[in-house]
């Protein structure tokens, strides 16, 4: 099997960081290091794998310049080796399996999958066993000539542990601006669309999540996405990681307890989910010390619960997948009631400005405007999509396309969506801001809150709400607490009851989808 010796944890001038990860891998090498449902790895296993998936590749004549596409089981370990192997000897990598941020079990359909393939023009293919006879349909659609790969090997695919042999890749010596991975995300605007990230962005994504050597991480959204820097992190802390498929609450609680985790990441409805399952009473969780959680905006009377139930253990990260983490609300503050309803401060090395979005003019403390961030984490630049990145990308600002504010102490608030405002009756109406005085009625767990038109094309404002379990309440009531609390323009003029809300991307809620159906009614 191939030797790690050669790798350093750091490289003189370099953002290649997948030899930190090698190296820390080289510490207690029999240890198990990442434990999933199809069996664990020790940390010379999964070094090997991607130090010979990497041989692979480059003698297939991969390198700097071509793309390897990613298709596997929902957070399979293939997902890091394969990424690990290819960004080390300088190829880009994209995933194939999903867009959703939140859940990988509901994989693209071939058509989608074959898009990407054409779009990015992939030229390797890394797949598990599950996926080989799709990969080779996959392939036969193409006009461009795609090599598989599989640990294994199988009919029509190379066998990535067989690279073995010979002398080791050298790490790429990636510069700042070099290409590390092309994601695909719905978002709330329906098109896929492909986020470039750089190495130096995606290097400055794990340096804001190290943990230590302690660290053990229970992975329960896509390695795909926001977590997979988080992971990425932990491997190279020296830290330990347990992989789930997905995320169902009950099972995720039993595996805290199972495997004394310290550390997760879910997203903000997924901490809901938590709070409101029956097991959660009668499982020890005295391990778990951070408890990180993203997506959307939280209610400050949930995160109030949650302290209460879990202690001061979370941590907000606010960020998008085109600039990584633009705030974060520490542990300390979700103690604090005055700062729980905001994003926290901007995170290390970001820089955050809110501007007006009409003319682009700074504003003061207090007053509502388009976030706009810059940060080592920021995109390069969308895929293919010059107009788009022209309209985010205004020199080295990302403009977030997220309404809020900064307090006098530099907290930073969300208010809304910029698309997502209501113009009602003269006034502008903020769906987030309408949610959270829902979310403040003791018989609400969830609410969407988004304006749709009616007969006569006027905008009028439709609440989707889910019921906490065994709770009850009407319309009306909800109408009558918004209108109480807010003013008789914000109440709602249709509200819904749901078994749950369709999410989309990061646990984001599919407001399109919601709109659509209001409109067909």
């Amino acid at each position: 099997m191939p030797s790690t010796a050669t790798y350093s944890a750091t490289q003189s001038g370099s953002e290649q960081y997948v030899s930190r990860i090698l190296s820390a891998l080289t510490e207690r090498p029999d240890d198990i290091v990442i434990d999933w449902p199809g069996g664990g790895h020790t940390r010379r296993q999964c070094a090997d794998a991607i130090v010979s998936a990497a041989g692979v590749l480059a003698r297939s004549g991969i390198g700097p310049g071509h793309t390897v596409a990613v298709l596997a089981g929902s957070n399979s370990p293939l997902m890091l080796f394969a990424r690990h192997a290819a960004n080390l000897i300088g190829a880009a990598v994209v995933y194939l399996r999903s867009t959703n941020a939140a859940s990988s079990l509901e994989p693209l359909p071939d058509d989608q999958q074959l898009g990407i393939l054409r779009e990015t023009g992939a030229s390797f293919l890394a797949v598990d066993a599950a996926h080989l006879e799709r990969a080779r349909r996959l392939r036969a659609a193409l006009d461009h000539r795609l090599h598989i790969g599989a640990y294994g090997g199988g009919a029509g695919a190379v066998d990535l542990a067989a690279g073995g042999a010979g002398t080791p890749p050298a790490p790429y010596p990636a510069a700042a601006g070099d290409l590390a991975v092309i994601t695909y995300t719905t978002g709330t605007t329906g098109r896929p669309k492909g986020i470039c990230r750089s190495y130096r962005a995606w290097r400055y994504a794990v340096e804001t999540m190290l943990g230590d050597e302690h660290t053990v991480m229970l992975v329960t959204t896509p390695l795909s996405h926001t977590v997979g820097p988080i992971a990425d992190a932990v491997l190279s802390a020296g830290g330990r990681l347990h992989v789930l498929a997905g995320f169902e609450p009950g099972a995720v609680l039993r595996a805290l307890a199972a495997r004394r985790v310290t550390r997760v990441f879910w997203a903000t409805p997924q901490v809901y989910q938590v709070l409101d399952h029956p097991e959660l009473p009668g499982t020890d969780l005295s391990s778990l010390n951070t408890l990180m959680y993203g997506g959307i905006p939280a209610s400050p009377e949930r995160l109030a619960q949650a302290v209460g139930v879990l202690g001061p253990i979370l941590v907000q990260s606010y960020g998008t997948t085109e600039c990584w983490e633009i705030g974060r609300l520490e542990r300390e503050d979700h103690t604090d009631a005055r700062r729980r309803g905001s994003v926290g401060r901007p995170s290390w090395q970001a820089r955050v400005v809110v501007r007006d979005p009409d003319t682009g003019r700074d504003l003061a403390t207090g007053e509502v405007g388009e976030i706009c961030v810059s940060s080592p984490g920021i995109l390069t630049e969308y895929f293919r999509d010059p107009e788009r990145t022209a309209n985010t990308l205004r020199g080295n600002w990302f403009h977030t396309g997220d309404l809020g504010y900064l307090d006098a102490d530099g907290y930073l608030y969300l208010v809304d969506r910029l698309q997502h405002r209501i113009k009602f009756d003269g006034v502008n109406v903020y769906p987030a801001e309408v949610e959270k005085t829902l979310l403040t009625h003791p018989a609400v767990a969830q609410a969407a809150v988004f304006g749709a038109p009616d007969a006569d094309r006027v905008e009028r404002i439709h609440a989707a709400v889910v019921l906490k379990p065994s709770a009850d309440a009407t319309a009306d009531a909800l109408r009558e607490h918004v209108r109480d609390r807010m003013s008789p323009r914000h109440a709602p003029a249709v509200v819904r009851f749901r078994g749950e809300l369709p999410v989309i991307g990061s646990g984001k809620i599919d407001k399109q989808l919601l709109r659509r159906e209001a409109a067909t009614r």
